[in-house]
């Protein structure tokens, strides 16, 4: 074969071009640290770093955000159950003082004054946020637990009970003694206008709704089921009769108002200033089938033949329905700053303003929480989780139904009113003894004794109601408690939870960063050094070519 000079230069141009590829290649991975700057450098690196960067990313998603958020949501829950549980805590202690049957009126009162101040401090917890987002309402973050203000909203509410939320309290009878006073101890006759005969204490059965101050049109008639408040009480009835596509009455399982049940059931909506006290006519003869709503209070009194119904309703465990509900529907349109907002605990509906441009006053029905109504289970009740893994969430949230029951304030509110009670009745006993003692008119002796021994029965009477509602307070507190702390153990079992799956993936990130690192990042070493071979290699080679390309034939002639 013959070389010539054209060869030999071709030759070497080629060479030189390639050793300045390699520079430059090498050049390239020192500048960005990488094996490779675009694909053709080398498929399958390439391909390899795609995957274990996605890898990366994921991870780090769910180890620097998505944790890291779940772990401060679960963090700001630990810290309002802790204040509930401090609340609850004190009125349990309260409780334990209240049921002591040797209190002194200063003792009664400072226990008063210290179950109202916890009884505004309950549910304000409950409005705890994390980054703008209220942890106890479920799905609806944007909405506080409670009325930050007193608000006029109508809201018709369905609650669902059972037999165990009826109970049975003491009314006392006290009759006029706490109005008496210098001017009115006696009557017309010079007769004692309190009788001891006439002071005594009954037994009330009632279900005490979740809210008190209930709507109710006084100037209309009352029938249940209207939009006027009158209170509606549905239970399973096997034998409900409803009306067909065809028109045609049948027979059809379901829950059915309590009046089809219950011949001659009669609703009745009473007030506390009655004449005719609802407590003290509850029980009386010919209200045996009367249910009295007492509107201030939000208690349904029952009369002996309805409470002996809705007591003994129990569910069969062998079918899919729940025979043993008890669904209460009643109106409330007034709400004080503090009250919990329905929506987040019953199936209700509002009225909430759509206005159009025909109708600047127009509104529209919004229901909540329809689905309770079908039996929905409480494991589906608007459960918020954060993807904390591949394929694995957490569950973060703790909703209000499961620890800001209505049940702790209405405890709280029955042991204010009995305690409040007993305080008025102990003042009112030593104004009758002090109205005595500064007596003149011997005529008036007898009738202020009389007065006074119906006070001092009143007294005992009420004590003892008040004595015996503590220490059920104890009791009650103490259920309050345990179903807070296991909230809280629910909470700290997704921190311990959460800590094992932050554990492991930062021990996974650790390894796909090593392997992303060994796939794609250079030894700056052996780079370095290859780098330098090259150079040396490119020097050698244009002095040699440079020395080759000075011979011509012109040298030789």
């Amino acid at each position: 074969m013959r070389i010539t000079t054209k060869v030999i230069q071709n030759n070497s141009l080629r060479n030189i071009n390639t050793n300045k590829l390699l520079q430059d290649k090498l050049s390239q991975q020192m500048s960005t640290e990488k094996k490779v700057n675009r694909p053709s450098d080398d498929p399958i690196v390439a391909i390899r770093s795609l995957r274990l960067r996605t890898n990366v990313n994921q991870i780090t998603q769910y180890y620097d955000k998505n944790a890291k958020d779940a772990d401060s949501w679960l963090e700001v829950t630990e810290g309002a159950l802790e204040s509930m549980n401090d609340v609850i805590t004190d009125m349990y202690n309260r409780c334990v003082a209240g049921s002591n049957e040797d209190l002194q009126l200063k003792d009664r009162k400072i226990i008063l004054t210290a179950l109202e101040e916890l009884r505004n401090e309950v549910y304000a917890t409950g409005n705890s946020d994390y980054a703008g987002r209220y942890v106890f309402t479920g799905y609806r973050t944007d909405t506080p637990l409670t009325f930050l203000e007193d608000t006029k909203e109508k809201y018709n509410i369905t609650e669902q009970l059972d037999a165990t939320k009826i109970d049975s309290i003491t009314y006392v009878e006290t009759g006029n003694i706490l109005d008496i006073n210098g001017t009115n101890f006696k009557d017309a006759n010079n007769d004692a206008i309190a009788n001891e005969q006439e002071v005594g204490a009954t037994e009330v059965h009632r279900i005490r709704l979740a809210y008190k101050d209930l709507f109710y049109d006084e100037g209309a008639p009352a029938d249940p089921g209207d939009d006027l408040g009158i209170p509606s009480i549905q239970i399973w009835n096997p034998n409900r009769k409803v009306q067909d596509a065809q028109g045609q009455t049948v027979t059809e399982a379901g829950y059915d108002e309590l009046k089809n049940v219950i011949t001659g059931l009669e609703y009745k909506v009473a007030s506390i200033y009655d004449a005719n006290n609802p407590y003290s006519t509850i029980n009386q003869q010919g209200n045996e089938n009367k249910v009295i709503m007492v509107k201030e209070t939000g208690e349904l009194l029952l009369g002996s033949a309805v409470y002996e119904k809705l007591v003994n309703i129990k569910d069969d465990p062998t079918t899919s329905a729940n025979e043993g509900e008890i669904r209460i529907n009643y109106d409330k349109e007034n709400w004080k700053d503090g009250d919990l907002m329905p929506e987040h605990y019953f199936a209700c509906t509002t009225q909430k303003p759509a206005p159009t441009d025909a109708d600047p006053n127009a509104t529209r029905t919004v229901f909540y929480n329809a689905d309770y109504l079908q039996g929905i289970s409480d494991e589906d009740k608007q459960v918020i989780e954060y993807d904390v893994g591949l394929n694995q969430a957490i569950r973060v949230n703790t909703t209000a139904d499961e620890v800001f029951h209505h049940d702790i304030g209405r405890d709280v509110e029955d042991l204010i009113n009995s305690m409040d009670e007993s305080i008025k009745m102990e003042e009112q006993v030593e104004k009758l003894k002090k109205m005595l003692e500064e007596n003149t008119d011997p005529d008036n002796v007898e009738v202020m004794e009389q007065n006074l021994a119906a006070a001092e029965k009143a007294l005992a009477y009420v004590r003892e109601k008040t004595q015996k509602l503590f220490e059920g307070g104890i009791t009650k507190m103490q259920e309050h408690l345990d179903v807070l702390n296991f909230a809280v153990t629910e909470n700290g079992t997704r921190g311990q939870k959460l800590e094992l799956v932050t554990n492991r993936l930062m021990s996974q990130k650790t390894n796909f960063e090593t392997l992303k690192s060994e796939n794609e990042d250079i030894d700056l070493t052996d780079v370095a050094i290859k780098l330098s071979s090259a150079e040396l290699t490119y020097s050698a080679a244009l002095m040699s070519t440079g020395k080759v390309l000075q011979n011509t034939l012109m040298n030789f002639i």
